[in-house]
Parts: structure tokens; sequence; C-alpha cells
């Protein structure tokens, strides 16, 4: 059987207010919630990280020399 793709179920947390604006946002649209978010993470901008950017930062620290 060949699917189409993977599908992978996530919960979020959200507030009353946001809970709230979806709800009405679905309901003026007359789509399902899961098409709507799905919509949104379709639309994020992903930009690459540059070699340095991926690397974990060195921590450097002063140390006084002594003579």
């Amino acid at each position: 059987m060949n699917k189409k793709w993977a599908i992978k179920r996530i919960t979020i947390n959200l507030a009353s207010v946001e809970s709230e604006k979806l709800e009405k946002y679905c309901a003026n649209t007359g789509r399902p919630a899961t098409d709507v978010i799905r919509e949104l993470i379709r639309s994020l901008s992903i930009t690459e990280l540059s070699a340095s950017e991926q690397t974990t930062p060195t921590l450097k620290y002063d140390v006084p020399i002594l003579k």
C-alpha cells in the first residue's frame, strides 16, 4: 500500500483566547481546525542555517595570565 504522506499526530496547548479564535475562524470559514493549522504550518518560511549557526557555540572565558 503506497501512502501519499506519513501522518504524525501532535498535540498543542492553546490558551482559551487562542482556542476561541481558532474555533471562530473555523466556524466562519467552514474549515476544520486541522486544515487551518496545516495551512499555517505550510506558510512558514524556513531559512537555511549557516555552518557556524548549526554548531554548538564554544564558551570562551577570560582567564588572567599569570607571569
